[in-house]
């Protein structure tokens, strides 16, 4: 039997396909200017082409393995098709058809987030990457978010929520720390109770047993001579406290490490300083009066 490609290849099946194409009607070209399409239906279909172009170009896009020079190539044909979708679109609402940019998707990242970037590249309004055309060198870039810079606090700021609550001032206002300080009060206060209730009954059980000659255990006799003791040692503190001030008022009276004169000393100096103000009067007068005689007779001379 012949083959498939043998049966294509022979004369009859080349003539019956001349007849078919010759039957259809010659293929429509897309008018290159939207603005020359006059009915609604028609700027439709050519709307629904472009679309399926964008479609079959994104799946192509999708492989990485195409090469850098492939996927910026592929890039610009999507970005140019969706150029000449929107003016078909604007056309069908010029046409009086339904708006379809009003729904149109918008631009994503790497991870899937909507990300309002209108002109990442610079390459034009709106120019979009798509598949592994977002994985190229610079490009990736444009998609990362730029670290945030966590701004040191000044002194200004730090200190600008103090107020009275930071140093506890107002830790009374709530209740919540008066209801707290009431249980733990109370709790204290019975625990103290309830021990000196105890030393107390240990107390009369010891002079009890002492008056009636009983053996007193040795805990109990230990815990007597505690509080026996404690209460010696508080006396003698306070002994010493009341000495200690005694002393401190004693030694308050004024001490003199330098011997000091006494009033006939005293009366001497004074005598001594009076003498020599005298005679220092005395020789300065003389001077004086020798330098007045000088000048007399230097004048007479003259």
């Amino acid at each position: 039997m012949a083959r498939n490609e043998e049966k294509a290849q022979s004369m009859l099946n080349r003539f019956i396909t001349l007849k078919n194409e010759e039957k259809k009607k010659p293929r429509e070209r897309r008018p290159f200017l939207a603005s020359e399409c006059r009915d609604l239906a028609e700027a439709s279909k050519w709307r629904q082409q472009i679309m399926g172009e964008i479609g079959r170009k994104v799946a192509e896009i999708q492989n990485e393995g195409l090469g850098e020079h492939r996927l910026r190539d592929l890039n610009d044909e999507i970005n140019k098709l969706i150029r000449e979708k929107s003016h078909w679109e604007r056309r069908i609402v010029e046409l009086g058809g339904p708006n379809y940019a009003k729904h149109a998707p918008k631009m994503t990242d790497l991870d899937g987030n909507i990300v309002d970037v209108p002109n990442p590249s610079g390459r034009g309004a709106g120019y979009r990457y798509f598949g592994a055309a977002k994985k190229l060198p610079g490009v990736r870039e444009l998609f990362e978010k730029p670290p945030e810079l966590r701004k040191r606090r000044t002194r200004y700021d730090i200190y600008k929520r103090i107020d009275a609550s930071y140093y506890g001032y107002r830790d009374d206002e709530d209740g919540v720390l008066e209801k707290l300080e009431v249980v733990a009060e109370e709790k204290m206060r019975a625990e103290a109770v309830a021990e000196w209730w105890r030393l107390e009954e240990i107390r009369r059980e010891a002079k009890r047993a002492v008056k009636s000659g009983e053996v007193v255990t040795v805990a109990k006799a230990k815990e007597i001579l505690v509080e026996e003791e404690e209460e010696v040692v508080e006396e003698e503190r306070q002994r010493e406290r009341e000495l200690l001030k005694e002393k401190s008022e004693k030694e308050m009276e004024f001490v003199a490490h330098v011997p000091l004169p006494d009033d006939k000393e005293i009366e001497k100096m004074v005598l001594e300083k009076k003498k020599k103000d005298l005679l220092s009067r005395y020789v300065s007068e003389e001077l004086l009066q020798g330098q007045t005689e000088a000048k007399q007779m230097l004048n007479i001379k003259r």
